[in-house]
């Protein structure tokens, strides 16, 4: 699924329908379904920025996480995280100055731990949800709730997310060089793909 699709979905989960709109052609009531306890397979976190000397983005393949399913998607819990030390923007400068900036030797993570679903509508395998729960970054823990998309497959359940942060919000700082001319600005989008295997038993969550 490219940026684009992904963006389409999460405009009809975070309120592109107003009350009264229907509903894109073929989605559907969400209907109940059960979902197992799984462990992470693979995933992708990632963020698009933008500066004064150029936009650019950040990704990781460098994912944990695993999830505690239940009789509906909305007994799902988990969680996911991944090292800041392991983000890569294709500039090795920048990449030392992102992890100057977010203190990784301090804050070596950066985490989410789902706390609650709210299912909108379906098609098919495909769910449009909801996930509440709380991003945990610079040692800053605060509440969310973001769009996602759940993909059920075989052995296998996926799920793709974007949402915009404010770094501010995290108290993460250092982003002003040259007094001023060369600038990160604020506002972030941060991109979450992971895919869970149903088919394998899951592990602890490491402490922390």
């Amino acid at each position: 699924m490219n940026k684009w699709m992904l963006v389409t979905a999460m405009w009809l989960v975070g309120g592109g329908l107003q009350d009264g709109a229907k509903p894109a052609p073929n989605w559907g009531a969400y209907a109940p379904r059960s979902v197992p306890s799984a462990a992470l397979r693979e995933g992708r976190l990632s963020f698009d920025c933008r500066a004064t000397v150029g936009d650019f983005t950040g990704t990781t393949t460098t994912v944990r996480g695993e999830m505690t399913g239940g009789t509906d998607l909305k007994a799902l819990r988990g969680w996911v995280e991944a090292p800041v030390i392991t983000l890569v923007t294709g500039n090795g400068r920048r990449d030392r100055d992102l992890n100057k900036s977010m203190e990784s030797d301090r804050y070596p993570t950066i985490r989410f731990e789902l706390t609650g679903v709210a299912p909108r509508m379906e098609q098919g395998d495909t769910t449009l949800v909801d996930l509440q729960g709380k991003f945990r970054i610079h040692g800053v823990e605060r509440e969310v709730t973001i769009p996602a998309i759940v993909v059920h497959g075989s052995g296998a359940i996926r799920v793709h997310s974007m949402t915009p942060i404010d770094v501010k919000d995290y108290r993460i700082g250092g982003l002003s060089k040259a007094f001023g001319m060369l600038r990160v600005y604020d506002g972030i989008v941060v991109y979450i793909d992971v895919t869970f295997a149903t088919d394998k038993p899951s592990g602890g969550a490491p402490a922390g």
